[in-house]
């Protein structure tokens, strides 16, 4: 039983930790799983390990890689800064499994962890979970997203609503030109993540316990590196600079302060969604969003824009998952950064947060939603704001007063023009047709 597996050290911390009850990400102990399957290759073919440990622990890793042992890693995130407590924890379920298969003894320190520090495998898993997980989780999810928007962008094609600046009315702009904002903003997030990754790809492995690479093979970083890409089928490799790979993090604070863009981007998007969809009657009312549920459970018939809610929390979420990755980066005292569960955990949480909230938005807001054309272009023709056309030919003065004229008789801003200026309605028309401001 999996509960079996784990020795004594992994049994000390789970007593000594008991503070919030949630453990590491599973996408992390995976990463954990393929990193000790590297390092257990490396070492046979560095005459290190014999084969028959090597293959043992290189199956039991993959085990663990692989999900099917996830149970057996119960420590909590909160923990020695180091995560000492989850390298072990990976050591002894892997000798167990290890030593059961080949019918030697496997040593969590000797075999598993051999050429190995916590302070080198800890920050090595967090730059390898984060790639897998914005590889296969978050990238794909924004774009699908972004599909989304596009598909809507073609549908909405031609249809013109009037901008707002401040909240206030503005120069008519088309939803296709208004959504492709959105879009732009989440494929730049796309590349921003890509981008960090150059530098995620970067791994301290090799360095041990201070950086100097005590008790490790001079090639042993780099091999486990090229051992993790032949894995994963990413390029990983070796840092150029073990000393600030182990004390410093600064490249998974970068890595969060993209994720915060996101969310910053998806922030944004879910309000204005929000705000478009608001009414029916009271409301913008320009575009309706589908119906998921009952929004109240005193007012019959009232529907509400959930989706964008919750997408709305989940950035509120990522934002401050950012700030404490940002105060764990700083916390790297000499050799060594301690917050590097916490750095791991709130990256690994983003990231799921961010994929669900942008596959959600996609399906079961973008996809449906409806654009309230009529409504839009009735509230367009008493868009005062529209004499701005007008400027080169009566100037701003003279306009301000049209405008202000029609918004206290409510009236169209043409029938207001025609009356103040000497410009015929054929004319009027020509300079204030919205298909041709936008």
């Amino acid at each position: 039983m999996s509960d079996t597996l784990y020795q004594k050290q992994t049994a000390l911390a789970l007593d000594n930790f008991q503070i919030s009850g949630q453990p590491m990400p599973a996408t992390f102990i995976h990463a954990l799983g393929y990193v000790k399957a590297a390092c257990a290759s490396v070492n046979h073919e560095l005459g290190k390990l014999d084969k028959q440990r090597a293959d043992a622990i290189w199956d039991a890793a993959h085990e663990v890689a692989q999900g099917k042992h996830d149970d057996a890693f119960p420590l909590d995130v909160f923990q020695t800064g180091s995560g000492t407590s989850t390298n072990m924890n990976a050591n002894e379920v892997i000798a167990t499994l290890a030593s059961r298969a080949c019918g030697e003894e496997v040593h969590p320190n000797d075999h598993v962890n051999m050429g190995q520090s916590s302070n080198d495998v800890i920050p090595t898993t967090i730059h390898v979970s984060a790639v897998i997980a914005s590889n296969h989780q978050l990238v794909p999810a924004v774009e699908k997203l972004c599909d989304a928007i596009k598909s809507k962008m073609t549908e909405a094609e031609g249809m013109i609503k009037t901008g707002r600046t401040h909240l206030m009315d503005a120069m008519p702009v088309t939803f296709s030109q208004e959504m492709s904002g959105w879009r732009a903003q989440l494929l730049a997030s796309i590349d921003r993540i890509d981008h960090t990754q150059e530098r995620l790809s970067q791994l301290a492995i090799g360095g041990t316990a201070v950086g100097t690479g005590i008790n490790t093979h001079p090639e042993f970083g780099a091999r486990v590196a090229s051992a993790l890409t032949q894995q994963l089928g990413h390029t990983f490799f070796v840092t150029n600079n073990h000393f600030s790979a182990l004390s410093a993090q600064d490249t998974a604070v970068e890595f969060s302060g993209q994720l915060n863009v996101l969310a910053t981007a998806l922030m944004k998007i879910s309000n204005d969604l929000r705000w478009m969809n608001s009414g029916p009657l009271a409301g913008l009312g320009e575009i309706s969003l589908t119906k998921l549920q009952a929004g109240s459970s005193i007012m019959p018939g009232k529907v509400n824009p959930v989706i964008p809610e919750a997408t709305a929390m989940v950035s509120a979420q990522v934002m401050g998952l950012n700030t404490a990755v940002t105060v764990a980066g700083q916390s790297g005292n000499f050799q060594l950064n301690v917050m590097l569960p916490l750095i791991g955990y709130n990256l690994l949480t983003a990231i799921h947060l961010l994929a669900n909230a942008c596959t959600h938005l996609a399906d079961k807001a973008i996809a449906d939603m409806q654009f309230n054309d009529e409504k839009a272009q009735e509230i367009l023709a008493k868009n005062p704001i529209l004499v701005t056309a007008l400027n080169a030919r009566i100037g701003y003065e003279k306009g301000a007063e049209i405008a202000k004229q029609a918004y206290q008789e409510k009236r169209p801003i043409l029938d207001v023009a025609k009356e103040n200026t000497d410009l015929s309605e054929e004319e009027l028309r020509e300079l204030l047709d919205p298909g041709k401001l936008v």
